[in-house]
């Protein structure tokens, strides 16, 4: 069942939820215009690569750009449109909640 809205109401407007919301749709927008081989690079080196991330913890020369960063920068990519709409949809009926809730700081580190 996919939710079409909840009915917790909010005191505060979701600023940090509308920003994650324009950051992940600027993104991915910028990643669909791409050329093909560059948006092949993009994704190499923003999406998170496991072997990557668990070789910078064993001491593996990946660098930080190869290991710690892409935990944040992958946040921002998306697989194709259903993807990105059921992501939003389900960030805004709920994260503007949370939001509310922890407040915008503590949401935005959250």
């Amino acid at each position: 069942m996919i939710p079409l809205w909840d009915n917790i109401p909010r005191t505060r407007w979701p600023i940090i939820t509308l920003a994650l919301i324009a950051a992940n749709s600027f993104v991915f927008f910028q990643e669909i215009a791409a050329p093909e081989a560059t948006r092949d690079q993009f994704i190499m080196a923003f999406s998170m690569v496991p072997a990557h991330t668990t070789a910078f913890v064993t001491g593996a020369p990946v660098g930080f750009a190869g290991g710690i960063l892409p935990l944040f920068t992958s946040m921002f990519l998306h697989g194709g449109w259903m993807h990105l709409i059921g992501n939003m949809w389900f960030l805004w009926i709920f994260g503007d909640n949370v939001e509310d809730r922890v407040g915008h700081i503590k949401y935005l580190f959250l």
